[in-house]
């Protein structure tokens, strides 16, 4: 009898073993914990090369270089660089493309300025990409999974209408895959989380870099000028 319910209880045969409803809601945990899991490695790799490079690009602008060298060096190599350097790039081109006058150096400043403005939402459209699904992930997965749990407790019930007398080893199997469920709504939505708000606060700390050199670069313009 131990021996049968040790049997019964093993993982592999309860997931097999589980009703059609809740093999589906435990296959779609599993796919959106697999997918969570791809863009958390993406959204790694994605962020700390961002913060790499702008931490290179501010110790290279900020040695003194000349602004002239500095835009040919951001334009040769506009695949492999960074954020920071791009709106570097898109300013400067559009500052270049207008030899300020004192009549108009307002101007030419202010379309720098929303030169760079549009490169820097662009490029925090691709640093935040994805957040929003591990955000959903997050908040959906343990609703998910709390379905299967509340599917296989009603059939462990249901199951018990057939019985004369219920026992442990009735109810034992279907209780259990329904917390499988649920095991399996939060081992998605909790790495989801964590890399959410990680991921979000290391993309705010970016945001907040490109705009403090956004400002430093437009007075360093009007000084120019």
């Amino acid at each position: 009898m131990n021996a049968s319910v040790t049997q019964d209880l093993s993982l592999l045969y309860l997931i097999s073993g589980a009703s059609l409803p809740v093999q589906l809601v435990m296959l779609v945990l599993l796919l959106v914990s697999l997918l969570s899991w791809w863009f958390i490695f993406r959204k790694l790799f994605v962020i700390r090369n961002a913060i790499k490079k702008t931490d290179e690009f501010e110790d290279y602008f900020w040695r003194g270089t000349d602004l002239n060298a500095l835009y040919q060096r951001a334009s040769s190599s506009r695949q492999s660089s960074g954020s920071m350097e791009r709106i570097f790039a898109a300013g400067f081109h559009e500052y270049s493309k207008h030899p300020p006058k004192k009549s108009d150096v307002k101007t030419v400043i202010e379309s720098t300025r929303r030169a760079m403005q549009a490169t820097y939402q662009r490029e925090m459209d691709r640093l935040e990409s994805y957040l929003s699904f591990l955000a959903t992930v997050g908040s959906v997965s343990p609703y998910i999974g709390l379905l299967g749990t509340v599917w296989g407790i009603m059939n462990s019930f249901r199951s018990l209408s057939n019985v004369a007398q219920a026992t442990i080893a009735h109810v034992a199997p279907g209780i259990a895959e329904a917390l499988i469920a649920t095991a399996m709504g939060l081992f998605a939505a909790i790495p989801a989380v964590i890399a959410y708000n990680r991921f979000a606060s290391d993309a705010e700390q970016l945001a907040t870099r490109f705009e403090s050199f956004m400002e430093e670069l437009t007075n360093v313009l009007q000084r120019r000028s």
